[in-house]
């Protein structure tokens, strides 16, 4: 049964500023993000996302971060709580945020359509330079249940540490969120598949750097250019990963009995394909079973047993 998603992901290059720490420097940005938001609200996307660190002025240093983002307080949240209820959206605003006296989280706030607080992700693996300054490690990696499917978070370089990755290979999210600064080339790919989930990524900084929407088999669906620093598309999150062995005729009955109710996406060279039910009659998991079909997983667990059984 299709569970279609409208996905806009924000890139920003972050505006330097001309006010220190000023309270204007917090006008500054929120005039920003209020025109940012405007190139993607028309498309009446379901989620937003947002880079890593989105409201932090470029040229402030380091050392003053903590004193700035103690003027910014909640307006930024306040104005992102407000754009998600007047659009009847998700937005996944991406900051730091104030955990104890001059200590810190790098948070992902999801924020529902009615401008309440979802969840929270923290950023399990912060870098030693964000440490230095009084950002601490999250713990975990929580599931976000939203009204069209779960999600979960990683920023920047949590991207480079399998203990985060293997936690969502095992809860399963419909849609991974990657807000960061560093882009993590072949890695973002990697997770999708890894993790059998969308990967929604957003990349800020100081200069622009694509961002993607990437299916569960590799295929990158939308990215962001050089000349747009936005992406929208509709993904739909009714879909499994599956192996090619024993599965062609298979393939090509479900085909020749639903046509264009199903759709099956091989990218190449890597023997598995996205299976999608383009239907409001059936899920994905009733053609599976109607053709007895078995996920990529379930196949590799079959495999990894038998080979088991014969080892020497």
């Amino acid at each position: 049964m299709t569970r279609h998603v409208k996905v806009s992901t924000l890139a920003a290059v972050m505006p330097p500023t001309q006010h220190g720490i000023l309270p204007a420097a917090v006008d500054q940005m929120v005039d920003y993000w209020r025109d940012n938001l405007s190139q993607v609200l028309p498309d009446q996307p379901d989620l937003v996302v947002t880079p890593e660190i989105c409201d932090v002025c470029r040229a402030i240093p380091d050392e003053q971060v903590p004193d700035y983002l103690r003027v910014r307080g909640t307006r930024l949240l306040d104005l992102f709580c407000e754009t998600a209820k007047q659009h009847n959206c998700y937005i996944a605003y991406s900051a730091y945020r104030e955990f104890g006296e001059d200590t810190w989280l790098n948070t992902i706030h999801m924020i529902d359509r009615n401008g309440d607080l979802a969840g929270t992700y923290d950023k399990n693996h912060p870098t030693e330079g964000e440490m230095t300054m009084g950002c601490i490690p999250g713990a975990d990696g929580p599931l976000i249940e939203c009204d069209f499917g779960s999600v979960a978070g990683a920023i920047c370089f949590d991207l480079n540490f399998d203990r985060l990755r293997l936690q969502y290979v095992k809860s399963r999210p419909d849609m991974v969120l990657f807000t960061s600064v560093y882009h993590g080339g072949l890695m973002q790919k990697y997770w999708a598949y890894s993790c059998r989930t969308h990967f929604v990524s957003c990349i800020g900084g100081a200069e622009f750097k694509p961002s993607h929407i990437i299916a569960p088999n590799g295929r990158t669906l939308a990215s962001s250019t050089n000349y747009t620093n936005f992406a929208t598309t509709t993904i739909n999150l009714d879909c499994a990963v599956v192996h090619f062995d024993y599965h062609n005729e298979k393939f090509e009955a479900m085909k020749q009995k639903y046509g264009p109710e199903v759709q099956i996406d091989d990218t190449g060279h890597l023997a598995a394909v996205l299976i999608t039910s383009e239907s409001d009659a059936r899920t994905v998991n009733d053609l599976l079973e109607e053709f007895e079909i078995t996920r990529l997983d379930d196949y590799l667990a079959r495999a990894e047993a038998a080979q088991a059984a014969k080892r020497l």
